[in-house]
């Protein structure tokens, strides 16, 4: 475990990772494999302290984390080492005939060191899926976990030490000082999740040594409903995406468009899915807002809103009651900011260009959500707004996949990781030609001639 606020301290960290990295010991399949496993193993035999340090941080019930959290980190491990091998080979692509004869062939090779800076929204799977990766691509990482969830940046901490040693894989917990030190450092690779402020601090501060980064941003999240939707479904599905961590999270549906004629029967289905959701009102099992700061902001945002739905807060737990909000003027601060709790504005429109502007003048958001049964709704958004990645008929689950990638477009970020992606991530593919020297044709070299021009124009017409 590595816990400093000695910015010399992190540059040794980074020089250690680089000498080991340049050992060559990162390289081997039989080497990226130990390491998967025994980052496997480490969550398994932790699963209980992660959803002890989950609770502690966000009050967040144990069958949640597993969902959200440990089970998807597991799954991803077992999928990467499944593929691993196949995606390590080098891959042979045609040779213009004007090479001859020579073979031509894609090789990966790990970037080096890499820097990885997680959230605390969802503060294992963050950290950890982009881990993994980077293992598989065959290089060193530094791990810096979120300040904001202490005691899962503290068990990450214990759990990456006790498993690598800190040559190969560390931690360096801290806030903004021990991120600032980082940044200052150079890397291979930077991966960043968290918020589009701190991301443009990110790419500004990797740009100083050229520094390749994906940055998984957010944004607000837009689900539009149409008249052929199942509305019953579309509320209980909207209603799971949105109290979902309590709505922390980066592609939480943050606002809904709805057609005019179909926003009261969508209130009722949507509060008649909530008292499904929490029976009797009972919401102790509902994660609460991470900490004071964000929590004021919340309720700020609140100010002035009509809920017609909940509304309800408490200030001893941070907890905010699951809130739809009416008559929201699109100008509001609530219209203006990702919205990161389980608070819903309500927009109706009357035709579906309108709600196609509406998302089109704002930047181009991680998620968008369709509820529709008509094709050509479907098509015509689809064609007509450009986001991350999103849902038809339901909300969240697409990034609870490694057979697709997950990331963001424009403001919402760049880049993508989970399976395949999250290999080619933290890979650079060498592009190498290797030409026999049996024959060696003449037609490239000076003195230039017209036979050889000839020859050449044959060649490349």
């Amino acid at each position: 475990m590595n816990e400093t606020k000695d910015p010399r301290v992190i540059g040794q960290i980074v020089a250690r990772q680089r000498e080991y990295f340049f050992s060559g010991a990162t390289r081997s399949l039989e080497f990226r494999r130990w390491a998967l496993n025994s980052l496997y193993e480490a969550v398994r035999k932790n699963e209980t302290k992660i959803a002890k340090a989950m609770q502690a941080d966000l009050h967040k019930h144990p069958l949640e984390t597993y969902m959200c959290e440990t089970g998807i980190v597991l799954d991803e491990i077992r999928f990467h080492l499944r593929h691993l091998k196949r995606w390590m080979r080098d891959r042979s692509v045609p040779t213009p005939l004007a090479q001859f004869p020579s073979r031509s062939f894609i090789s990966p090779e790990p970037y080096g060191v890499a820097l990885i800076m997680t959230p605390w929204n969802y503060p294992i799977q963050l950290c950890l899926d982009p881990l993994i990766g980077a293992i598989s691509g065959g290089n060193c990482a530094v791990v810096k976990p979120s300040a904001y969830a202490p005691a899962t940046s503290r068990v990450i901490a214990e759990i990456l030490s006790e498993t690598f040693p800190p040559e190969y894989i560390a931690v360096v917990e801290g806030g903004r000082h021990e991120n600032t030190a980082l940044l200052e450092q150079e890397f291979d690779y930077i991966f960043f999740t968290g918020s589009v402020e701190v991301g443009k601090t990110v790419m500004r501060a990797a740009a100083k040594h050229l520094t390749p980064v994906t940055l998984e941003l957010g944004g607000k999240s837009p689900v539009i409903i149409d008249p052929s939707a199942n509305l019953r479904v579309a509320a209980r599905r909207i209603a799971f995406g949105k109290v979902l961590n309590a709505g922390q999270t980066c592609v939480e549906p943050d606002y809904l468009l709805i057609e005019r004629s179909l926003q009261e029967p969508f209130l009722k289905a949507y509060k008649e899915a909530l008292e499904a959701l929490f029976p009797g009102g009972d919401y102790s099992d509902m994660v609460h807002i991470i900490s004071e700061k964000h929590y004021q902001r919340k309720k700020e945002l609140l100010e002035g809103q009509t809920a017609a739905i909940g509304g309800g807060f408490d200030d001893e737990t941070r907890f905010i009651e699951p809130t739809v909000l009416v008559d929201v003027d699109p100008d509001s601060p609530i219209m203006k900011e990702e919205i990161f709790a389980p608070i819903l504005p309500v927009i109706p429109w009357d035709t579906l260009e309108e709600a196609i502007d509406f998302v089109r003048a704002r930047p181009k958001p991680l998620a968008l959500y369709l509820f529709t049964e008509n094709s050509l709704t479907r098509q015509k958004v689809l064609d007509s707004c450009s986001f991350g990645g999103g849902c038809i008929n339901d909300t969240i689950i697409h990034l609870a996949t490694p057979h697709m990638g997950f990331g963001g477009v424009g403001q919402s970020g760049m880049g993508q990781y989970h399976g395949k992606k999250s290999f080619d991530t933290f890979t650079h593919y060498r592009s190498i030609l290797q030409k026999s020297t049996k024959i060696d044709l003449p037609m490239r070299y000076f003195p230039y001639t017209e036979r050889k021009e000839k020859m050449i124009r044959r060649f490349l017409k």
